[in-house]
């Protein structure tokens, strides 16, 4: 170990993260200590690292974390989560912030500081590459002065923000490709709760718990679209087709607009989503390109919208991964099924209930026998705690159906998710 390196000595400690980890395993000797000092280049405060952090009062904290920072010179990556810390002094956190601010490229924040502070203001702007800050507020950006050149990666959970200013901030980050907002605290300026955000670099994009009336994202290069556990009155996204993955869950929206962005999709992933608008199924239906399809408790308003099965192998010819909800109120699944038409390319299927009964048999044989290279198929469903000798029996009935069914399919591993 003497013949280590002093450098390499510092990449050992910055693997560790954990600052209780690193700081002990600094006490090895002389050399760990200068490494400690000079080489570190990766710190983090978590109170789920160490149980003694749940006992220490916040001034505490704040001193500990303090001392430990200011006995570093190049940290690059900071990381403090203290879920037990009610509110950080305002004091402290500038000087960590101002301490770090020559040499740092990634921060994690997740304390709230009293009275806030923008920490947008503070932290080394031309060297941050990822910003990941919750339980914060956000305000007064200035494009023209608060540049973030080398900044990829921007993760907002739990912020408060106007809509203008988080735009404004995406106008700041000319390199930005992953952009992450959860449950953020959106201000508006008028009634209507509408927010625009406009970026030619934008990747990926990850949206959770958000309410409002329009949501308009312009991103030329976007390849990865996430909504989660939102309600929209209207989504539009303008790109130049470049979308590759759609992941919609637990959303509500009366109109969903994506333009020509679906001609490269490769994965849709949508479960527990509601659209009143025009129609989504005929909209990705025109994604040659597509690999893997699941709908999962959707429900389409318009009655005249269904899932063909007939022509989704015309539709997607490359489609290897096929997940679908089978639901008697759509009585969609069943259209198609009578069909010649043939999954070639599909070795994955998943097939689940809401409600179970008799005819959910038959629609597993109908698709088992259209997929002549299946590898697997997963069986999902729903089981009450309390259920009726009937629900019971068709249950038993059902199980008995599918061990029967497999018996012409020996070479396809079978299994069974409940819930």
């Amino acid at each position: 170990m003497e013949h280590l390196p002093v450098e390499v000595i510092g990449n050992i400690l910055s693997r560790l993260k954990a600052a209780r980890d690193v700081v002990i395993a600094s006490t090895t000797c002389k050399k760990w200590r200068e490494a400690w000092r000079i080489h570190l280049h990766t710190l983090s405060f978590n109170s789920n690292d160490w149980p003694v952090y749940h006992d220490l009062t916040t001034s505490r904290l704040e001193i500990l974390i303090t001392q430990t920072i200011f006995q570093t010179t190049g940290l690059q990556s900071l990381s403090i989560f203290m879920d037990d810390a009610d509110e950080f002094s305002a004091a402290p956190v500038i000087a960590w912030l101002m301490y770090t601010r020559e040499t740092l490229r990634e921060l994690h924040y997740n304390v709230r500081t009293t009275p806030n502070i923008n920490i947008i203001e503070k932290c080394g702007r031309h060297k941050l590459e990822v910003l990941a800050l919750a339980h914060n507020s956000i305000s007064g950006v200035e494009p023209s002065y608060q540049k973030f050149p080398c900044l990829r990666s921007l993760a907002l959970s739990f912020v408060s923000i106007c809509a203008l200013d988080l735009s404004l901030l995406l106008t700041a980050c000319p390199r930005i490709e992953t952009l992450t907002l959860i449950n953020p605290d959106v201000v508006m300026s008028d009634a209507q709760a509408t927010m625009e955000l406009t970026s030619s670099s934008l990747k990926e994009i990850y949206v959770e718990a958000i309410s409002l009336d329009k949501f308009i994202l312009e991103a030329d290069s976007l390849e990865k679209l996430h909504l989660k556990d939102c309600t929209l009155e209207l989504f539009e996204l303008i790109g130049k087709g470049t979308l590759r993955v759609l992941k919609i869950d637990d959303v509500s929206v009366l109109q969903l607009d994506i333009g020509e962005s679906t001609a490269n999709l490769e994965v849709v992933d949508v479960s527990n989503f509601t659209i009143t608008g025009p129609k989504f199924y005929n909209m990705i239906s025109k994604s040659s390109k597509l690999m893997r399809l699941r709908l999962w408790g959707v429900v389409f308003d318009d009655e005249d919208e269904v899932v063909d099965l007939e022509n989704m192998p015309v539709c997607f010819p490359r489609l290897t991964h096929l997940s679908l909800n089978y639901d008697l109120r759509d009585e969609v699944l069943h259209y198609g099924l009578h069909g010649s038409y043939q999954f070639n390319n599909v070795a994955v299927l998943e097939l689940g209930w809401s409600v179970i009964n008799d005819q959910f048999t038959d629609w597993v044989a109908g698709l088992l026998a259209r997929c002549p290279n299946l590898r697997k198929l997963v069986i999902y469903g729903v089981v009450s705690e309390a259920k009726t000798h009937v629900e019971c029996q068709i249950l038993a009935n059902f199980t008995s159906s599918i061990v029967r069914l497999m018996r012409k399919y020996m070479h396809v591993e079978v299994q069974f998710e409940y819930e």
